[in-house]
């Protein structure tokens, strides 16, 4: 299938090529759906090894927004930026300002934060160039990093989790196992530690799980190693894509649920899961934490840390409402989720254009 294709059948509405050649910029725009408001979402910078995959995870990751934002009762569609990169040698200033023009060309559609290979400083770098733009550092009025909140959202969706299993809703002694020490992974790390959890890690950057053994005490495995470990909960915190037929197959959790992006590699691998018998909580509704503490910002009066965790928190009932649904109806918690997003934005469809048709 075509690129075109793949977006009128997904509901994309824009995909941007930015390029400089002097400032070394190679970047993707995707705009999912602004139905429900302006796109907000992420800057990835990452290495591909082609465009054509690039094109991919800007599209899923734009789409996983508009559910996300949806699902959390935010004013905001989905969009995701997507630079391609893997030169240490670029001027991070120089990169993300010449992004942050091709972001101003757009007029407000697309409101950039930042995610995966990016950080508060390369906002501000965006921010020079543009008024749009959130996740700003805390000495410019904003929330900082938001990986910390993202984290947060995890954990108290972990904990409906937990009740949806028969169990209850603490950690003591539960075996939690994490793929990915990154920024979110090794705060969830902390607070699970801090619950009396019993953390597996496994990180390709061997600083990271050093300082997770002196820290919390964590058993080290490998990427490949941890995903067939014995564990109560698997909570994928890297990359997406992690959960495929084969991965399933091993799996030995009861409960999966973290803060990476698009952790199934298709919407069939929701069925496989429940057919093996293992709660998932969708990504899109159990790591929307980061996305509330940015949006935050755009609130009224500017950011207010304590309005954003307590609209995190809102994440446990949230999941909670999805897995009972979802097991109520006998299917995969995915399906319910993506049904719960879409209808919101339907209906939010059919206002404006009944408000239209009045007009």
């Amino acid at each position: 299938m075509g690129v075109f294709d793949t977006m009128q059948q997904e509901g994309h509405e824009d995909l941007v090529f930015c390029t400089d050649q002097e400032a070394g910029l190679r970047a993707l725009i995707c705009i999912h759906d602004t139905t429900l408001g302006p796109a907000l979402g992420g800057i990835r910078l990452r290495g591909y090894e082609n465009e054509s995959l690039a094109v991919t995870d800007a599209l899923r990751l734009s789409q996983a927004m508009t559910y996300k934002a949806s699902l959390a009762g935010l004013a905001y569609g989905g969009g995701k930026a997507v630079v391609l990169s893997t030169s240490k040698e670029l001027n991070r200033e120089v990169l993300f300002r010449a992004l942050g023009r091709s972001i101003h060309s757009l007029r407000g559609r697309y409101i950039p934060t930042e995610d995966m290979g990016t950080t508060t400083a390369d906002i501000e770098h965006v921010l020079a160039e543009t008024c749009y733009g959130v996740g700003r550092s805390q000495a410019f009025g904003g929330g900082g990093d938001p990986s910390p909140m993202t984290a947060w959202g995890v954990f108290c969706g972990l904990r409906a989790c937990l009740q949806q299993a028969g169990t209850h809703t603490e950690f003591e002694s539960m075996r939690v196992a994490i793929p990915g020490l990154g920024k979110v992974g090794y705060a969830l790390a902390r607070y699970l530690n801090e619950a009396g959890a019993k953390l597996l890690v496994a990180d390709i950057d061997q600083t990271r799980t050093r300082a997770a053994v002196e820290e919390f005490g964590a058993e080290v495995m490998s990427p490949e190693q941890i995903l067939e470990a014995p564990c109560d909960i698997l909570a994928p915190c890297a990359a997406g894509a992690i959960l495929n037929p084969d991965s399933i197959s091993k799996l030995r959790c009861r409960i999966v649920g973290g803060g990476a992006n698009n952790q199934l590699q298709s919407e069939g691998d929701g069925d496989l899961l429940l057919e093996k018998g293992i709660i998932y909580a969708p990504d899109f509704a159990i790591n929307a934490g980061g996305l509330i503490n940015v949006a935050d910002e755009l609130g009224p009066g500017g950011y207010r840390r304590e309005r954003a965790k307590t609209k995190t928190e809102e994440i446990y009932s949230t999941v909670k409402r999805i897995l009972a649904d979802a097991a109520k109806r006998n299917v995969s918690p995915h399906r319910v989720a993506v049904d719960e997003a879409r209808k919101r934005i339907a209906s939010m469809r059919q206002l404006r254009r009944n408000m239209n048709v009045t007009d």
